[in-house]
This record gives structure tokens, C-alpha cells and sequence, in this order.
């Protein structure tokens, strides 16, 4: 069953009367009605086209979280092949908010790495909602660790509100292990590139982010707190998030300008819930491209770039 966000309660009107109309058609309850149903698959699709087109900051944060967006597992499943997941951090245990292992991506063997959120109301308890413990980001350096010793490429899928805030998480160390992980990232002397398929998250997102090339799907967001966590430092008011979405330039059109991400992957008309399978493909063919412009490099050269990169971020603006 199709899910609406509250600014899609217009397209939500026509599709419903649409979805009345082909019920009639299908039980013979109307002589001609082919037309009308013709005609109003027109007017939704131009009023999705319209609304998806002018989408405000807020609003695409709302996309970016929707509940039937693809997430990890769905990329996992969509793009790679004989994918070997590994477990545990070899120091406390298993955080089952990152996911990774190694795979095969159009042939060619990668590690991949990846924030789930979960889908159902079980699975996101056990993925904890996709914000992970200090463990998750353990495993998350010990496999860009290995994939480094056996010269294989890292991809990053990042969909996190961000690490995991609890007492426990803080107990075993939360930013010693999300330093490190970011450390692992800049010190690969493989080709990275991370892509943002939902929220990027603060530190939770960077942890496995700094990558030689950053890319993001059209309607994710990535920024360095959630507008309601910025909404209620700055005007002690989370009903504000809207006015913070749309200052802290959380965009991926807004990022791509400022240089902190490389590319914008287009989604589907309607975003990437409305046709999963094409989102996830036009992701992983961006994903072979990036990984393209790396080849020749060798790990001097990646490491440079990489350091480089995110030095320059925010000068000569």
C-alpha cells in the first residue's frame, strides 16, 4: 500500500480517485470510462511532476526519511553478488546498525558498507534505526582495514539520523570509534566513494563518508544535525525545523554548489519509494562511474585527493 506524505495530499486525491475508477473498469460497473482513467493518469503524473520539482528543504527531508525509500538491504540485494557479510567489531560485539561484508559489483570484488534503518516495526528495533553503537563503527574500520590489505574498493551506502546518543554507546567509547572509522576512511589507499541514499547524519555519517568521491541521491539530506535537533539549540523551538531545513542548506543541490558532494543522482519522479529498482540502479551506475575516474590512481595519489578534498571544502566560496 502506497504511503503519502502530508504535502502529496493532492496527488494522493487523484490517485485514489484513479485507483476508484480502474476498480469500476475491472468489475464492468461503467460502459466507457477508459478516457477519464487515460485523463486522470495524466493529471497525476503532472501534478507529481510539478510538486517533486519544487520540493523546499523540509520537504525533501520528509522524502529522504520515508518509510518505503530503499535502505541498505535493498542495495545490497539490488546491486551486488555474492555478498559475504562479516560480523562483530573482535572487541565487545555486533552492531546491527552498520551492515558489511564483501561483494561483487558488476563483476568486480568491493567491500561494501552501510547503515540499515530496517523496514517494519522489528526490524528497525533490531537495527536500532539505523544509528550505530561504537561497535558498529569498529567493524566499520576493521573492514576498510581488509579491504585496504587486499586492494579491494570501498563503497559506503549512508542513511543514518546519526550515531547512536546512549549512555551505554557513550560508555564504550561512541567518538573514539567514530573518529577512528572516519581515520580508517581517510587512510585508505583503495578507491572510496560513499553515497547518501537517505539522511546523512553528523558524525554517524562521516564516520564511513570521507570518501574520494561523495555522492547523493536527489531528494537525501546530509547535514551536521537534524533541522529539529538545530531548531531547538537555536530557537529552543523544534516546531521551527522547517526554517532550520531551509538555513543549514541540507540539500544535495545545495551541497553539490558548495563542493562538499560530488554528484546528485536523479530519482524517479516522485522520489525513490515510487520506483525503487529504478533508483537503486541509476545508483549503482553513478557508483561505476565514480569508480572509473579513480582507476590509475595508486594509494598516494587516493590518499592525497581524498586529503585534499575535504580541506577545500568551504574555501573559495
Amino acid at each position: 500500500m502506497r504511503s503519502y506524505l502530508d504535502f502529496e495530499k493532492p496527488v494522493a486525491e487523484l490517485e485514489a480517485k484513479l485507483e476508484e475508477l480502474r476498480a469500476m473498469a475491472a468489475q464492468g460497473d461503467a460502459v466507457s470510462i477508459g478516457d477519464d482513467i487515460v485523463r486522470l493518469e495524466g493529471k497525476a503524473k503532472d501534478a507529481l511532476v510539478q510538486l517533486y520539482g519544487n520540493l523546499s528543504p523540509w520537504q525533501k527531508t520528509q522524502v529522504a526519511r520515508h518509510p518505503l525509500r530503499p535502505h541498505f538491504t535493498d542495495y545490497a540485494d539490488g546491486l551486488f553478488e555474492e555478498f559475504d557479510p562479516l560480523a562483530g567489531d573482535r572487541k565487545f560485539g555486533d552492531d546491527h546498525a552498520i551492515l558489511g561484508g564483501f561483494a561483487r559489483f558488476r563483476g568486480r570484488p568491493v567491500c561494501v558498507i552501510g547503515q540499515e534503518k530496517g523496514s517494519s516495526t522489528e526490524t528497525r528495533i533490531k537495527h536500532n534505526f539505523g544509528m550505530a553503537r561504537p561497535e558498529g563503527y569498529r567493524k566499520a574500520a576493521r573492514l576498510m582495514e581488509l579491504a585496504d590489505r587486499f586492494a579491494l574498493p570501498v563503497i559506503s551506502l549512508v542513511d543514518t539520523a546519526g550515531a547512536f546518543p546512549g549512555l551505554d554507546a557513550e560508555e564504550r567509547g561512541q567518538a573514539e570509534a567514530i573518529a577512528r572509522s572516519t581515520d580508517a576512511c581517510l587512510s585508505l589507499g583503495v578507491p572510496n566513494v560513499a553515497v547518501i541514499i537517505g539522511e546523512g547524519g553528523s558524525g554517524g555519517a562521516i564516520a564511513i563518508a570521507t570518501a574520494n568521491r561523495v555522492l547523493m541521491l536527489e531528494h537525501s539530506i546530509y547535514s551536521v544535525i537534524s533541522p529539529e535537533g538545530a531548531a531547538s539549540i537555536l530557537w529552543r523551538d523544534t516546531a521551527k525545523a522547517q526554517e532550520a531545513a531551509v538555513n543549514m542548506k541540507i540539500t544535495a543541490q545545495d551541497l553539490l554548489r558548495f563542493n562538499v558532494i560530488d554528484t546528485v543522482i536523479a530519482e524517479p519522479t516522485g522520489g525513490a519509494h515510487r520506483d525503487p529498482q529504478a533508483a537503486i540502479t541509476a545508483t549503482g551506475d553513478a557508483i561505476e562511474a565514480a569508480l572509473g575516474d579513480l582507476e590509475g590512481l595508486d594509494s598516494a595519489a587516493l590518499r592525497k585527493a581524498r586529503r585534499e578534498k575535504f580541506l577545500a571544502i568551504g574555501r573559495n566560496l
